[in-house]
């Protein structure tokens, strides 16, 4: 595969492993050239998030057999979790890797909705760059009013969706695709279990409450932990980079008397957004990269290769 592409489809199921399994396994089967780089379920969410590379063919067959497989097996009249959601399938963004442009992922984002439209009924929002609409740009603005909202929210001005038909899915709700750059999920667990604290926290550090440009968050209570989470997604971690988040989000939390327990990345993150927190908390004097000794026996692989 020469012109690769990232694909990270979120599903509204992170508690029946059986049923993210029948969902994983028929994107795969639907589409052998596609791979599989990571799989990440959470159970206080109810969401899972896979993590495909592939071109745009097969990643278009895969996403086709996915959505099926989870339309199938996912109610969302009898869904809870944490996490905000629309759909059964909820989001699921293209990013260009390596010979791919972001023209290229608008394009299978448009091509996507679609058939899902077509085939199944599903409404369908695009969003991010392949957005028709500056309104629709942001996820969270198509999210909000989630699954149990939709179909006030479609029936309004304004929300006709872009592919697929005027009103919800009775069971799947709607999916919101679209392409993107890399998105860093990171979430950081507080030593409370009072979400007001996480709630607050934040407040701070979003941009559409004043905070970092690059930064979107919310509090989650994670009800089998007994803690607070700020859940946090970092659009671009180059200009607002993890470490910056992690130490505002330990002096906003001390402020309140609470200490932070632990963070986690869900999925897969560029090595440079790690690289960057080393350089900073090791002080190292050096950009890290070219130190790497990964790096150096990938690059003689690519070399022979050439």
């Amino acid at each position: 595969m020469k012109n690769l592409i990232e694909c990270i489809p979120n599903i509204s199921e992170g508690r029946r492993a059986e049923v993210v399994s029948a969902v994983q396994g028929a994107a795969l089967s639907a589409a052998p050239g596609v791979l599989l780089l990571d799989s990440t379920s959470d159970s206080d969410h109810n969401r899972s998030v896979f993590t495909f590379l592939g071109d745009a063919p097969s990643l278009l067959a895969a996403m086709t057999a996915l959505v099926g497989a989870a339309i199938e097996r996912i109610d969302l009249r009898s869904h809870t979790g944490a996490h905000p959601r629309i759909g059964a399938v909820d989001v699921i963004p293209f990013v260009p890797i390596r010979g791919s442009t972001t023209a290229e992922c608008v394009a299978l984002a448009k091509e996507l909705g679609a058939v899902l439209g077509e085939r199944f009924g599903l409404p369908v929002f695009l969003y991010e760059d392949a957005a028709q609409a500056e309104e629709r740009r942001n996820l969270a603005t198509i999210r909000k009013g989630e699954f149990e909202g939709l179909e006030a929210k479609m029936a309004g001005p304004g929300w006709i969706p872009d592919f697929g038909p005027a009103t919800p899915h009775p069971s799947a709700g709607a999916t919101v695709v679209g392409a993107r750059t890399f998105l860093v999920a990171y979430n950081i667990n507080l030593g409370t279990s009072d979400k007001t604290i996480a709630d607050r926290i934040a407040k701070t550090i979003r941009h559409l409450s004043g905070g970092y440009r690059y930064v979107k968050a919310m509090g989650v209570f994670l009800e089998d932990r007994k803690l607070a989470q700020v859940s946090i997604n970092m659009t671009n971690f180059e200009k607002t980079p993890l470490h910056r988040v992690f130490e505002t989000v330990r002096s906003e939390a001390e402020r309140h008397g609470v200490s932070i327990v632990g963070s986690e990345i869900v999925g897969l993150v560029p090595q440079a957004a790690l690289l960057a927190a080393a350089e900073h908390y090791l002080r190292l004097e050096a950009e890290p990269s070219g130190q790497v000794l990964e790096n150096k026996l990938l690059d003689l692989a690519f070399q022979e290769e050439e």
